[in-house]
């Protein structure tokens, strides 16, 4: 998410508001009160209804009484109570999930109801164009942070498909365990497409043609 977000107060004027997303060019802007707590939300839309007046002399030509009616003066006035936001913790596919079904651009981001960022669909698509690097380093600190094993790990990235394989120590779990703990953890990882977690380098895989306890002392051959 973006951080660093512009907003307005309630009783901001709305011309004020219309100057700033024309300016920075922002589709919409968060408001919120004394507290940072978000209250709604002003819109393009918002700002253009009823807010260029009607030329008079095409009405009067046409027999109509254009009337007049002065716009909305301040952001409270035209802004959108009922907001569509998510929390800080959210799990960026479910806020994918909503900008395609909802067809939102952005939404606000809160913590207990504090605006503390906002999120849109380009912040989402960067995570898809993420560097294979960027992506192995993000995996590999969830490895070693969920094992508690450091330089323990071989993590390779291509492409965005990414192989985890355990060098040395032993898991604190059952390998099966720990293979589907560590493939759901490395999927959490932005840009990362598929996830695939080998035997540990130093167990030994028998050959197809070879008993499974060859080579296990007290075992026959």
């Amino acid at each position: 998410m973006t951080r660093d977000v512009v907003t307005v107060g309630p009783h901001t004027a709305a011309r004020y508001a219309a100057e700033v997303m024309a300016a920075r060019g922002f589709a919409a802007l968060p408001v919120v009160d004394d507290d940072d707590r978000l209250v709604g939300i002003v819109a393009e839309a918002d700002l253009l209804r009823d807010r260029i007046p009607a030329d008079p002399r095409l009405h009067l030509r046409r027999g109509g009484d254009p009337g007049v009616e002065l716009p909305p003066v301040l952001v409270h006035d035209v802004m959108t109570r009922e907001v569509r936001a998510v929390d800080v913790t959210a799990d960026a596919a479910e806020v994918a999930h909503i900008f395609v079904e909802a067809g939102l651009r952005s939404m606000p981001v809160t913590d207990g109801g504090r605006l503390v960022g906002i999120v849109s669909r380009r912040d989402l698509l960067q995570l898809l164009v993420r560097s294979d690097d960027d992506v192995r380093r993000d995996v590999l600190r969830l490895v070693e942070e969920y094992t508690g094993d450091l330089d323990a790990w071989e993590v390779s990235v291509d492409d965005g498909r990414a192989t985890i394989r355990r060098l040395r120590g032993a898991p604190q779990v059952s390998v099966s365990t720990e293979e589907r703990a560590l493939g759901a953890l490395a999927r959490t990882v932005g840009g990362v497409e598929r996830v695939r977690v080998l035997p540990p380098a130093h167990q030994r895989t028998p050959r197809p043609d070879q008993p499974a306890t060859a080579g296990v002392p007290g075992s026959r051959p």
